[in-house]
């Protein structure tokens, strides 16, 4: 009997009622993967840019939440044919391309995802995960509806061209990347600074009205929620190792910071 693949993450969004909150597992572990998964999130991004992983980690990771409903994203460390090919072979179907800054670069991110004559992505799809070693009938001449493309603005330049960048045909989504847009605004670690946050919503109301879905990572409750407010459908709102420097951080306040008094 032919098996089904889950539906795209840009289909999730599209049939969404509300913003969808994320959490971000920069670890490389399968094991804090896996707790993030069954805490409920409606999405996880497992990170191959700022993060220790490789092709065999993020296999483990993705085998670690496919039991839960949280549906995974892996951003890939850079737009190249060969990563992006090898990602998706490892039955990821949302991948996040990082450093997008024109419609053209978003044009070839868009061709490295599909097979030919639309795209150039390598046919391997009997050797490997993603169309389940054909066991996915049907998943070469439908590949592009397997898989959902988003794209990270992370610039001046990006921002600028954000409505172009989401108006590509098969770009399904586009993230915007305070923490990069600051440092490109000369404002570097200041996310939360006002010119940042205007150009972060000015990014949001170009994607939005290109029809597009536009996301953004906030680690502030209330930086997320009014970045919510101003149009952000899929947000970021936490990551596994953030969650456990600041959870054993409060452990150190609590109990050595100033040390308890000793018993008598």
């Amino acid at each position: 009997m032919p098996l089904q693949l889950d539906a795209t993450f840009a289909r999730q969004l599209q049939g969404a009622d509300r913003t969808l909150y994320g959490g971000w597992i920069c670890s490389g572990s399968p094991v804090a993967a896996e707790i993030m998964a069954g805490a409920g999130l409606d999405w996880l991004l497992i990170d191959m840019e700022h993060a220790p992983n490789g092709l065999e980690s993020v296999l483990a990771q993705l085998h670690a939440v496919s039991g839960y409903s949280s549906t995974p994203l892996v951003r890939v460390p850079a737009a190249e044919t060969v990563i992006i090919k090898q990602v998706l072979d490892l039955g990821a179907q949302n991948i996040l391309v990082p450093m997008v800054s024109t419609a053209e670069q978003a044009r070839e991110v868009v061709a490295m995802t599909q097979y030919p004559p639309a795209g150039v992505r390598g046919v391997g799809s009997a050797l490997a995960r993603s169309g389940r070693w054909n066991r996915v009938e049907g998943y070469l001449p439908q590949g592009a509806e397997h898989v959902s493309v988003f794209v990270q603005v992370e610039n001046t330049e990006g921002v600028e061209n954000a409505g172009e960048i989401a108006a590509v045909d098969g770009v399904d989504g586009v993230f915007v990347g305070p923490s990069d847009l600051a440092a490109s605004m000369g404002l570097i670690g200041q996310q939360t600074h006002p010119e940042v946050v205007a150009a972060v919503k000015s990014a949001f109301t170009a994607v939005t009205q290109a029809g597009k879905p536009a996301g953004v990572n906030a680690f502030d409750p209330a930086a997320a929620r009014d970045y919510v407010a101003a149009g952000a459908s899929w947000v970021l709102v936490g990551a596994d190792v953030a969650l456990l420097a600041r959870g054993s951080e409060k452990l150190t306040a609590d109990f050595i910071t100033p040390e308890l008094p000793k018993e008598k």
